[in-house]
């Protein structure tokens, strides 16, 4: 796939070391000259172009009209917001990306300015954070529909209040399903009538607001 990333900063140079290690076609954009040494380390020569990411003539000379995703991640919300509408509207590219550094600039990254998806990196963290702190050992392996479900696993305590319980009749928190149960090293499809055993490991895809509730369940009696 052809990607344009417009930041090469920490964030952007990173980035296009994974997509480059995906197989993916890339190309850096960044705006100043200086950094071009440190990028090239890290980064083949052709990868780069320098240059700001907020000119279209730029934009042409990285090829973005072949391009199918356009990654703002510079550290200004307003470059990153001007790549993003011309990405979309001057050159219909089909997936926008666009990293938000200032949280109170969030409401601003929408698909109306251009914006299919918005990286809100501080807002991330703090969520992230408080999760950890209030989930305690459940952990969380993979964060869908931007966050707002997760699938997580978490091991059942010998006082549960699920041990000895099908699994047709737990109380479970709304928009959680049960996707699988690692018992003694076997893998096990959850059915109606599975009973849960102390030391289980359950893996269950839950809304963020059911974490805790889940967590509960799987602990304490």
């Amino acid at each position: 796939m052809n990607v344009i990333v417009v930041g090469g900063g920490k964030v952007g140079t990173y980035l296009a070391e994974l997509l480059l290690a995906g197989k993916h076609q890339v190309k850096l954009i960044e705006s100043r000259a200086d950094k071009a040494p440190a990028i090239q380390r890290d980064l083949p020569s052709d990868v780069l172009i320098t240059g700001s990411g907020t000119d279209p003539a730029v934009l042409e000379l990285a090829g973005i009209r072949q391009a199918k995703v356009v990654a703002a991640v510079t550290g200004s919300d307003e470059t990153n917001l001007v790549v993003a509408s011309l990405a979309c509207f001057e050159f219909n590219i089909p997936r926008v990306i666009a990293r938000v550094n200032n949280p109170r600039n969030a409401w601003l990254f929408t698909p109306e300015m251009g914006v299919h998806v918005a990286l809100n990196q501080a807002d991330l963290m703090a969520h992230l954070i408080a999760e950890e702190m209030s989930l305690g050992d459940m952990m969380v392996l993979l964060k869908l529909r931007k966050g707002e479900y997760s699938l997580v696993e978490e091991k059942v305590a010998p006082t549960a209040v699920v041990v000895g319980k099908a699994v047709r009749d737990l109380e479970l928190p709304a928009e959680c399903v049960l996707a699988a149960i690692i018992r003694k090293g076997r893998l096990l499809i959850p059915r109606g009538d599975t009973v849960l055993e102390p030391a289980d490991e359950v893996l269950a895809v839950t809304h963020t607001s059911g974490q805790a509730q889940l967590a509960d369940l799987l602990r304490h009696r």
